[in-house]
């Protein structure tokens, strides 16, 4: 065998382990490729995972936050509207005429004479007529005797003679208590 032939035996075998190592490379390249892009797959589809999540997340704040503003402006206008409603309903009493003060004056006087059998009775300066003409026209309220005026709508506040006990039965006490007593029915009745 000559020279040139163990040459190109050398060459051939040469070429054969050089396409043998290429192609293992190759193979080793795919393989490694192949298992980048499962491993790349994987971490995108938990970053779009936790995405969404971060994205539920922010939206169920968002319609959390959503509701709650217009929980509270409900809220905001339904109190607005029930002010509005007590305010008229004070006015309506004060602008009843003086007949219905001097009659809801004796029936207050008398209820405050059980507690209070002699004392000071105060009123606003419109119904102090009325109450003058209450307390001289009853001989039950001789114990009685008027006041200065005070600033309330309506109504009267008695006072004992010794300043000791005093009784609010202003129409603000009485349509307070009744306002707190029916609050929950009335806003049953406007909020349905």
């Amino acid at each position: 065998m000559g020279l040139d032939a163990v040459v190109e035996e050398i060459r051939g075998k040469g070429q054969k382990e050089a396409e043998r190592i290429r192609s293992e490379t190759q193979a080793e390249v795919n393989r490694i490729l192949t298992e980048a892009q499962a491993k790349a797959e994987k971490i995108k589809m938990a970053a779009n995972e936790d995405v969404e999540k971060q994205i539920s997340h922010i939206l169920s704040q968002e319609v959390s936050a959503a509701n709650l503003v217009v929980k509270r402006e409900s809220l905001n206008a339904q109190k607005e509207l029930l002010d509005k409603v007590y305010q008229s309903a004070l006015d309506t009493i004060v602008s009843l005429p003086e007949s219905f003060h001097q009659e809801a004056m004796r029936s207050l006087l008398s209820e405050a004479g059980s507690q209070i059998p002699d004392g000071i009775v105060h009123c606003n300066e419109r119904d102090m007529p009325a109450l003058a003409k209450v307390l001289s026209g009853d001989s039950g309220f001789r114990g009685f005797k008027p006041g200065k005026t005070i600033n309330i709508e309506g109504g009267i506040i008695v006072e004992s003679s010794d300043g000791e006990l005093q009784i609010d039965n202003s129409y603000r006490t009485f349509l307070d208590s009744v306002w707190e007593s029916g609050l929950k029915d009335a806003s049953d009745t406007l909020f349905k």
